[in-house]
């Protein structure tokens, strides 16, 4: 027998994460992580180590001096890509070490 009020697994989780802000900002944090080789690519991605976030800063080692200032240049719409990608503002800084 089912029950009348049941719910989805989706409905529950969406919920869930409504309710917990600091949930939903880590997961977007682990979204941003995760997706920073596939959105600048395997090649720039090679280069880059040591991925963290804090204080909503992303901090980033770059091996490569060319590389850290094409980046450096394009860092106000990195921050938009990956900000679109985790599908809300995590964020608002990015530091090239």
């Amino acid at each position: 027998m089912r029950k009348k009020n049941t719910e989805s697994i989706g409905e529950v989780m969406q919920q869930f994460f409504a309710e917990n802000e600091v949930f939903k900002k880590k997961l977007g944090e682990n979204r941003i992580l995760n997706g920073w080789a596939e959105l600048l690519g395997a090649s720039i991605a090679s280069y880059t180590t040591n991925l963290y976030i804090r204080n909503s800063i992303l901090h980033v080692h770059v091996s490569s001096s060319v590389l850290r200032s094409e980046l450096i240049i394009n860092r106000y719409n990195l921050i938009k890509r990956l900000n679109k990608h985790a599908g809300m503002e995590v964020i608002k800084d990015i530091a090239f070490k």
